[in-house]
Parts: C-alpha cells; sequence; structure tokens
C-alpha cells in the first residue's frame, strides 16, 4: 500500500538514516550505493520550485513562521550564546603566542543519538552553521588556512627585535636621595617669575652655589615677584599670596636644585611675616611693607653677620700663621681678606676637590690681592697638614646635635686636622643653623648628576654602557662635633653643644 506521507517528510527523513550509517562505519566502508547517490540527485532537483529557490528554504522559512514563542525565545538564547562562544575564541587567538592550526579533518563526526533532534534543532543548527560560514568566508571544513584574528600583530610582535632593557644606574644606598632636576625653562609653569626662572637655572648651572648666595639671590627675586603682584578680587593677600603666588615659585626652585638650609630658614621667615599683615591694609602699602622686610633680614643675618664673623675670626690669625682652608666659603674669604688688610703676614692653604674645583677661584682672587697662597688637592692633604697652624672651614648648615653639614671632603680635612692636633673654626651664620640632627650623610643629602665626575675623554666617558658601573656624587659630607674646636657666629665664639641655644634665640628674636 503506497505510504500517504508527504513528500516533504520522507525527505527529511532520508538523511537523518543516512548520517548515523556513515558516522558508524570507519575506513570510507559507510558508502552509499550508486542507486541511493542517483535517487538522492534525483530528490535534489525536485526540491526547487518554480521561482528557482530550493523547496528546504522554502519549508525552512513556512516552518519558521510556526514556531512558539517560546521556541523563538529559546533560538535567540541560543544565537546569543553562539556569538559570546565565538567572541571568547577570538579574544583567546589575539592573546596567544601563535595562531594554531586546525585540524584537516573539519567538522566534529561525533555520533548523534539513534533517535535524532527535532526539527526546529536542526534549523538551529543549520542556521549557526550558515553564520559561520558567512562570517569566516567560506565553509568551516576549509577554516584550516584561514588566519585568525589578531594573528598579523601577534607575528609582528614576535619578529621585533627585542630591545635590551637598559641598566639601572642608580645606587640603592642613596636611591632616595635622587631627583629628576630641571635643566630648562621648557616644563616650568607659567606661573613663575622670569627673575625666577633665571634664578633656578643659574642655581642649576652652579652660577649661584653658595648658600648664603642662593638665600640672598631668592629672596632678592621674591621682592620682584611681590612688587609684581595684584590680589584678585575676591581674595586677600594674606591667604593669596602664599598659597598661590609663592609656592609655584618654590617649587620650581626646588626642581632645579634642593632647597639648602638657610633658604628654607628663610622661606618660612617670609611665610610668617605675610600672615602678619593685617587684611585691612591696603595692598601697595602692604607690598612695600614686606619688601622692606626682606631688605632688613638680609642686612641683619646676613651682610652684618657675614662682617662680625670676619672681624671677631681675624682677631685670631697672626703674623707667621700657616692657615689652611678647603674650597670656597664667602666668609672665610672676607675673613683672610680683613687679616690681611690689617697688616697680617700669613700663608694660606687652599685644599680643593672634583668636580667643582671651587677652591680655584678662592685661591685665585686671594694671589690677585698678593697673598701667599699654596694650592693643592685633596690627596695631598696629608702632605701639607703638619705646617698648618689653624683650619678655618665654611659651613653649609650646623644641626642641632653640633655637627658640620659641609661641602663633601669637608670631614676628611677636619679629622686629618685633629689627628695632626691643628684647631679646626667653624665660621657659620647663625641663619644656618637648624632643629634637624645628622647622624650620618645618607639620610639627608644632595645628588649631583654623575656626569660632572666625569673628565672628557677619559677612561669613563661611556660609563652608561658598562655594566655593573655605577657612579655616586654627593654634594655634602657630615662632620662629627668632637673634630671642631668652635664655631664662630655673630652672636658670639661658641661650642658645638651650643647650636640649638642660638637657633633657638634666633627664631624668637625673629
Amino acid at each position: 500500500m503506497p505510504s500517504t506521507d508527504s513528500p516533504s517528510a520522507v525527505e527529511t527523513s532520508q538523511p537523518e538514516v543516512a548520517a548515523p550509517l556513515a558516522q558508524t562505519q570507519p575506513n570510507g566502508k559507510g558508502k552509499q550505493p550508486e542507486g541511493a547517490q542517483q535517487s538522492s540527485a534525483n530528490t535534489e532537483k525536485s526540491k526547487s520550485n518554480s521561482n528557482g529557490k530550493p523547496a528546504g528554504n522554502a519549508q525552512e522559512t513556512s516552518s519558521t513562521k510556526k514556531l512558539t514563542p517560546a521556541e523563538l525565545k529559546k533560538k535567540a538564547k541560543e544565537e546569543k550564546a553562539a556569538r559570546r562562544a565565538q567572541t571568547v575564541a577570538a579574544k583567546e587567538a589575539e592573546s596567544a603566542p601563535a595562531a594554531p592550526e586546525l585540524s584537516p579533518a573539519g567538522p566534529s563526526t561525533v555520533p548523534q543519538p539513534a533517535g535524532g533532534t527535532s526539527g526546529s534543532q536542526q534549523r538551529g543548527d543549520g542556521q549557526k552553521g550558515s553564520r559561520t560560514q558567512q562570517r569566516t568566508g567560506g565553509p568551516v571544513g576549509n577554516s584550516r588556512n584561514l588566519p585568525f584574528r589578531g594573528s598579523q600583530k601577534v607575528a609582528a610582535a614576535t619578529a621585533a627585535p627585542v630591545v635590551p632593557k637598559k641598566e639601572d644606574k642608580t645606587v640603592e644606598f642613596f636611591r632616595h636621595l635622587y631627583r629628576q632636576r630641571t635643566t630648562s625653562i621648557a616644563d616650568a609653569s607659567k606661573e613663575v617669575h622670569p627673575a625666577v626662572l633665571a634664578l633656578g637655572l643659574q642655581m642649576g648651572n652652579y652660577t649661584i652655589c653658595g648658600s648664603c648666595a642662593r638665600l640672598v639671590a631668592m629672596l632678592q627675586a621674591f621682592k620682584s615677584v611681590i612688587e609684581a603682584y595684584t590680589t584678585p578680587p575676591g581674595n586677600s593677600l594674606t591667604r593669596h599670596l602664599t598659597s598661590h603666588v609663592l609656592s609655584p615659585q618654590i617649587d620650581y626652585l626646588a626642581s632645579c636644585r634642593p632647597i639648602s638650609i638657610s633658604m628654607g630658614n628663610a622661606i618660612r621667615w617670609l611665610k610668617l611675616e605675610i600672615s602678619k599683615v593685617d587684611v585691612d591694609t591696603p595692598e601697595a602699602e602692604a607690598k612695600k611693607d614686606l619688601c622692606g622686610a626682606i631688605d632688613v633680614f638680609l642686612q641683619e643675618r646676613v651682610t652684618y653677620a657675614d662682617k662680625l664673623i670676619a672681624k671677631k675670626a681675624a682677631g685670631k690669625i697672626k703674623d707667621g700663621d700657616v692657615i689652611m682652608t678647603y674650597a670656597k666659603s664667602s666668609v672665610v674669604q672676607r675673613t683672610l681678606l680683613r687679616a690681611f688688610s690689617k697688616g697680617k703676614r700669613f700663608k694660606v692653604i687652599v685644599v680643593d676637590s672634583r668636580p667643582l674645583h671651587e677652591g680655584k677661584h678662592l685661591a685665585a682672587a686671594l694671589v690677585n690681592l698678593g697673598m701667599d697662597v699654596q694650592y693643592c688637592l685633596l690627596n695631598g692633604l696629608v702632605h701639607v697638614i703638619q705646617n698648618v697652624t689653624k683650619v678655618l672651614l665654611g659651613a653649609h648648615a650646623m644641626m642641632s646635635n653640633g655637627r658640620l653639614f659641609a661641602r663633601v671632603g669637608t670631614a676628611i680635612v677636619a679629622m686629618e686636622a685633629n689627628e695632626a692636633d691643628k684647631p679646626v673654626i667653624v665660621l657659620c651664620e647663625t641663619i644656618k643653623f637648624t632643629e634637624r640632627v645628622a647622624l650620618d650623610s645618607i639620610v639627608h643629602n644632595e645628588i649631583a648628576p654623575a656626569d660632572e665626575l666625569v673628565t672628557p675623554g677619559g677612561p669613563l666617558t661611556n660609563w652608561e654602557d658598562m655594566k655593573k658601573l655605577q657612579i655616586c656624587n654627593m654634594m655634602y659630607d657630615v662632620t662629627p662635633a668632637e673634630y671642631l674646636h668652635m664655631i664662630v657666629t655673630e652672636s658670639g665664639n661658641v661650642p658645638p653643644t651650643a647650636v640649638p641655644v642660638l637657633h633657638r634665640m634666633g627664631n624668637e628674636s625673629g
């Protein structure tokens, strides 16, 4: 009896039976006979309709319209999951070190259950397969020769030459002292005054080097800043000048070179003076008072202080003395000039060291005045210390525990003088006193650029390319108080233990 099933049902059932047979017979033994292939071809021909469209597509379109809302929702979820899986696979392919090859066998040949799958699942799988083929540009079985997304980037990164990592030339023990210095006005803030810009460059290249010289130049530049200042509407000079105008100037100077102890004391004093300005005082009068206070401060704490120290120290120099000094100190130079102008005849030994060679300028200035001067480097200290009668040293700062903070090499000179039983006298203004305590020169110091120690054309010209070589250019060292016999200040001659007392008196009087 002929079957009453529709041709579409027969056509749908044929591939379901043929597929398991082909998959369960290995080594190609599951081939269909020629008759079956012929009938299959006839069936494919009968699927086309009058419009030239395959019958299967028409059937799929008609069946899609008959899907229930639940089936449509399930189908949408499956498509969304497929898109997510494809996105994850693309990301993994981009992050992989190389594009993996696909198996030449093509799609998986895992056998399906005997009962088959429902029509809706087959249609869903067919749609997924068609989307995959459209995105990859061809059948899934031929995707072996297609590059993965991002494979070109991975290949380019792999082929790029490996640049060796530059060796860190920072001395680990002093890493906390390293700072990036500003060497030009290109990176300066627009709020920085031109006078401060010029001062920062002069400090950076050691045109203005000494502690007191930097202090005087800084306050003179701040006078120009105050004179050009105008209080914005709705603000007061007391609150706006310090935070919005003075702070950017200080930050720029600190980026060119670290602020010295004396400069820090002067900055604190100036901020205190600005805070004392009455709110009701007119702006012009307040600015005039501040500039006048700066002039008085420089006159009392620097100019008069240097004169008093030079007068007291010159009284300790006698005829026939051999005075040793290290590097260059303005107050020591003033003392030697005053003693020479009083008719005293003595010899001066200037000890110097690299890289600044400040002692050369002091020796040249003394020779031009007709004084007897001997110049030697630090390595010749032992040979000249025996004939010395007194040692005069300048100071960058005096610490609260009586230790001297000065140019690196000062501690060696003081130690050798103490070993040879020679008196060491320190000439220092009280503006350089600080409440800080220094036990060594590691915690607080200044690191200068290492290239300053490299001689052009010398063996260390290309030191940055030499492995395991580091150069540390320290600016200051700490001399123990037991090596110092006396400190000459504008307040009198005191022992190192009196430093905190004089510092407190100076703050109270200021």
